[in-house]
This record gives structure tokens, C-alpha cells and sequence, in this order.
């Protein structure tokens, strides 16, 4: 397992577009943060994720519907494979992840996945272990999620690097 010296994220900003919220907070991508090897190398994301009290993780891939999370915010760590997501709803834009990408997702944030390779595969995970919901952008989710979203706390830790990590000062400073 190899672990890079704190790679500074990408930054993504996404506004309310009427249908999904989106965020004031920018959306992070960790380029090439963790590189895994191994038989498990999902295993390794977890365990640095859960390190750092980003837990109630999964493996999986990504939802090809356009949806976002109002109940926390959300990490994906990409540990095989490769795919371009869209952010931010219709009208944000296309990203292309690739193996050992860390992406942080702000609550609010629309995304889903347009295409990927057949080995895809991402480990999904919550700050404090929070339970997730799943928004559409239909009518009726706001302003209720509006106000779940505006209720949420900035994580302690940053999913790769903990306390030490850009995430918090990234984020305060958005906020």
C-alpha cells in the first residue's frame, strides 16, 4: 500500500440550479491520494477511511441516476477502475476518476455516474459513520433537505490525512 504525501484536492463548486441544491461547499478530488495493491486493495481504503471516522462504508459502484444525500456528506475512494462521473446535476460537468482518486462529495451535491470501465469500483463512506438518504431532485425534497443540508456539522477529520488534512481549513473557509 502506498500512501502519497498530502496531495492538495481539486476544488469544484456547484450552485443551486433549482433542482438538486448543491452546495456552498466546494466538492474535493484527491488525485492518485491512495494507491492501493494487493488482493484487497478496497480493504486499504477502508481502513484509512475509518481511521480518520469516515465509516459506515460500502463497495459498490455509482449510481447512474443523477442524486445527492442530504443527510450527510459523502467520500468516494476509486481503488480499481475508471469512470467519468457528472457533478452537480444537468447542467455541472463531467469528471473523470480514475484508480487511487479520492473524491469528497458535500451533502446537496448532485452525482452520478455517465460511464466507466468494467473494473469500476469505488469504496463509499460518511463522517461519523452517518446514515444516508437518497434525493433525486424531485418535487417535494426541499426545503426540507434544504434544511437537513444547512444542519450538517463540517467533518473533524479529512478522510485521507485526519485533522492535518486541507478538508476542514477548505471548507471553513467556503462556509
Amino acid at each position: 500500500m502506498i500512501t502519497r504525501e498530502i496531495v492538495q484536492p481539486e476544488q469544484f463548486r456547484f450552485t443551486d440550479d433549482g433542482v438538486f441544491p448543491n452546495s456552498l461547499l466546494p466538492l474535493l478530488v484527491y488525485r492518485q491520494a491512495l494507491i492501493a495493491d494487493g488482493q484487497d486493495p478496497a480493504s486499504f481504503f477502508e481502513e484509512r477511511f475509518a481511521g480518520n471516522d469516515w465509516c459506515n462504508s460500502w463497495r459498490n459502484g455509482v449510481y447512474p441516476f443523477a442524486h445527492y444525500h442530504s443527510t450527510t456528506h459523502e467520500i468516494l475512494g476509486v481503488y480499481c477502475g475508471t469512470a467519468t462521473l457528472r457533478l452537480g446535476g444537468e447542467h455541472g460537468r463531467n469528471l473523470d476518476v480514475h484508480s487511487g482518486d479520492v473524491v469528497v462529495i458535500p451533502a446537496g451535491v448532485a452525482h452520478q455516474k455517465i460511464d466507466a470501465s468494467s473494473d469500476f469500483a469505488v469504496v463509499g463512506a460518511y463522517p461519523d459513520g452517518r446514515d444516508w438518504d437518497l434525493m433525486r431532485g424531485l418535487a417535494g425534497e426541499r426545503p426540507k433537505a434544504d434544511r437537513k443540508i444547512s444542519a450538517l456539522p463540517i467533518p473533524d477529520n479529512d478522510p485521507i490525512y485526519g485533522g492535518e488534512g486541507p478538508l476542514r481549513q477548505i471548507w471553513k473557509a467556503a462556509a
